[in-house]
C-alpha cells in the first residue's frame, strides 16, 4: 500500500524537477547558439572554447549571478552534469582501435607514459601548492587527458560539485587557447616537420577542438596525425577516471567517517562504460557515415552546453584574488606536458 501511494509522489517529484530545469537548459542552449555564431564569425576559435568563454563572461555579470544561482540553477547544474556525461559517451564514437594501433606500440606506450607522468606531476604539484578540495585531481585530469571534458568526467565520477570544476575549466581553456597562438610560432624554431608538429600538438594540447585549431595551421598531414594522437590520449580517460573512482571509494571504506552512500562513487561509472562501448562499437561495426556525423554534432552540442554551464560558475575576481596557486599549477602543467610531448615526437 505504501509502495503504491509513494510511486505517484516520486513521479510528481521527477516532473517538478524537470520543470525547474527547463529555464536553465534553455539558457545553456542559448549559450551554445551564441558560441556557434562566434565560431562562424571567427573559425579559428573552437566552438567548445567559445562556449566556455561565453559562460565565464555571463558569470561575471552581477545582474545575472542571482538568476544563475536561483531560477536557472537547476538547469545549469543538469547541463554541467548529465549533458556532460552524455557528450563523453558519444565522444567514444570518434575513436577507433584500428587508427590507434596504426601509431605503433612504441608511440602508444609513449603517449600512455606521457599522460600518466603529466597527471601525477600535476596532481603532486597541486597537493604541494595546497589547492583546495578536488582541484589537484581535476586540474591533473584536464591538462593530461582531454581538457574540460576530462574535468567534467572526473568530477562526475568522484561526485564533486560543479562549482569545484570552475577553476580547472578556466585554466585549461586559458592554456589551450594560448596554445593555438604559441605552438605554431614555435614549429620553425624547433625544426619540426609538419607530421612531427601534428604529433606534438596532439600529445600536448588539451581539448580536441583546440588540437584541430592548432594543428590545421601546418596542413592536412599535421592535422591527421594530431587527431589520432589526441584521441589516443582521450582513450586514457576511461582507465584514469576508473582508477580515481576506485581509490576514492577505497578511501571512504577505510575511513568510516568519509562513508556516505549518497556520494560514494561507483568503481566504474556508468558513463565510462558507455564511452568504452562506443569505442568498441565504432571499432568493430560498420557505422554509416551519416550516423557518425549526427553523433559528432550531438556530442559537440552536448559538451558545448555543459561547458557553457560550467563557465558560468567561474568568478574571475575571486580567482585572481585567491586562485594564484591554481594559476601556478596550471601554467606549470602546461609547460610540463609541452616539454614531455616534445620528447615523444621522435618516437
Amino acid at each position: 500500500m505504501l509502495r503504491w501511494s509513494s510511486s505517484p509522489r516520486r513521479r510528481s517529484s521527477r516532473i517538478e524537477t524537470t520543470a525547474r530545469s527547463i529555464p536553465g537548459l534553455c539558457a545553456a542552449v542559448t549559450g551554445v547558439l551564441a558560441a556557434w555564431l562566434v565560431h562562424l564569425a571567427i573559425p579559428a576559435v573552437p566552438l567548445l572554447t567559445a562556449a566556455v568563454v561565453l559562460g565565464i563572461v555571463v558569470g561575471q555579470l552581477p545582474q545575472l549571478r542571482e538568476i544563475l544561482d536561483g531560477r536557472l540553477g537547476p538547469g545549469i547544474r543538469l547541463s554541467s552534469r548529465t549533458l556532460m556525461r552524455a557528450g563523453i559517451v558519444l565522444l567514444g564514437l570518434k575513436l577507433s582501435l584500428t587508427d590507434i594501433a596504426e601509431l605503433g606500440w612504441v608511440s602508444i606506450l609513449a603517449i600512455v607514459a606521457l599522460v600518466v607522468a603529466t597527471f601525477l606531476g600535476t596532481w603532486g604539484l597541486g597537493r604541494i601548492m595546497r589547492l583546495p578540495g578536488d582541484q589537484p585531481l581535476l586540474i591533473a585530469a584536464g591538462f593530461s587527458i582531454c581538457g574540460a571534458s576530462a574535468i567534467g568526467a572526473m568530477g562526475a565520477a568522484t561526485r564533486g560539485k560543479p562549482a569545484d570544476q570552475a577553476t580547472p575549466v578556466a585554466l585549461v581553456t586559458l592554456c589551450g587557447t594560448l596554445a593555438i597562438a604559441v605552438l605554431p610560432a614555435l614549429q620553425g624554431p624547433l625544426g619540426l616537420s609538419n607530421e612531427h608538429f601534428g604529433h606534438w600538438v596532439g600529445a600536448s594540447v588539451h581539448d580536441v577542438g583546440q588540437v584541430v585549431a592548432t594543428a590545421q595551421t601546418a596542413g592536412s598531414a599535421a592535422l591527421a596525425t594530431a587527431v589520432v594522437v589526441k584521441l589516443t590520449r582521450v582513450l586514457m580517460l576511461a582507465p584514469m577516471v576508473t582508477t580515481a573512482s576506485a581509490v576514492l571509494r577505497h578511501r571512504e571504506v577505510v575511513d568510516p567517517r568519509r562513508v556516505s552512500e549518497s556520494v560514494t562513487p561507483p568503481v566504474i561509472p556508468i558513463f565510462v562504460l558507455g564511452f568504452l562501448a562506443a569505442v568498441l562499437l565504432n571499432s568493430f561495426l560498420p557505422i554509416p557515415e551519416p550516423a557518425l556525423r549526427v553523433a559528432d554534432l550531438a556530442q559537440t552540442m552536448l559538451l558545448a552546453a555543459a561547458l557553457f554551464a560550467l563557465g558560468t560558475s567561474v568568478r574571475v575576481g575571486q580567482l585572481l584574488r585567491t586562485g594564484w596557486r591554481a594559476l601556478v599549477v596550471g601554467f606549470a602543467s602546461w609547460l610540463l606536458i609541452a616539454a614531455l610531448a616534445l620528447l615523444t615526437v621522435g618516437l
